[in-house]
């Protein structure tokens, strides 16, 4: 059914999904909206938030343009994952899936609605926007696929010289 490179892909981005509704059910059923609650001090706490921007918050006013990049970006790896030899470009690629499936499942389900349906958030950080669990898997893995683009792993598993 699935080519092999797409397994990894699809068991990351899954595994993220899974985390990232998870935690979200949890945290509209555990917290107040807008409320605070210290996890570590100052350094973590719970605060439920509904983002109609983007990862962290930016771009308030512009929810769908998000939903459709969110889209082509998923729909981009999945086309693309055949392709995609290196073990540690499929970390990534899954890790950047399964964030914007994350967040697409709430443009979906969440008020006011598809395409500006809000986004869940409820991790905070000082001098950090409120955030969840599949903005930090796009980011993580980003940065990621950054160093091994800068280690010079192609994504078909060869190395620059």
């Amino acid at each position: 059914m699935f080519s092999r490179p797409i397994t990894p892909i699809a068991l990351i981005a899954s595994v993220v999904v899974t985390l990232d509704r998870l935690s979200k059910i949890w945290a509209e059923n555990t917290l107040a909206l807008g409320v605070s609650k210290p996890v570590i001090g100052d350094l973590l706490q719970f605060h439920l938030v509904y983002n109609p921007g983007a990862a962290f918050s930016i771009f308030t006013n512009a929810t769908w343009v998000f939903t459709i990049f969110s889209a082509t970006v998923a729909i981009y790896i999945l086309y693309k994952a055949k392709d995609i030899k290196s073990k540690f470009w499929q970390v990534g690629a899954g890790g950047i899936l399964g964030g914007a499936i994350g967040n697409l499942i709430d443009r979906f389900i969440n008020a006011p609605g598809f395409p500006n349906g809000h986004v869940t958030d409820f991790l905070k950080l000082p001098n950090w926007p409120v955030f969840n669990i599949a903005d930090s898997s796009v980011f993580v893995s980003a940065i990621f696929l950054v160093i091994v683009s800068m280690r010079g792993i192609n994504f078909d598993g060869t190395k620059d010289v």
